[in-house]
């Protein structure tokens, strides 16, 4: 999966986790916890959603690595389309 891919992959997760959230404003450092204000039920959804999108499955012990728009974007690019 490339960079873009996950990017891609990422803010549409992000459109059907949180509709009300403004994707054209939504910067890599965001913390997806504390400036994007999803709580820990809405975190779940956003990584079972990329699972079902993208085939790459995020453990639990993964969740610090994924706790920015950007870590959870290199997250699913280095992972690839179910490579873990």
């Amino acid at each position: 999966m490339t960079h873009d891919e996950a990017r891609d992959a990422v803010q549409a997760a992000l459109g059907v986790v949180a509709p009300d959230i403004d994707l054209d404003e939504v910067e890599g450092r965001s913390r997806l916890r504390q400036d994007l204000e999803l709580d820990s039920l809405d975190f779940l959804r956003l990584v079972e959603t990329l699972d079902v999108q993208t085939g790459v499955n995020i453990p639990e012990s993964d969740y610090p690595k994924v706790g920015t728009v950007d870590g959870l974007i290199d997250y699913l690019a280095a992972a690839g389309a179910g490579d873990r």
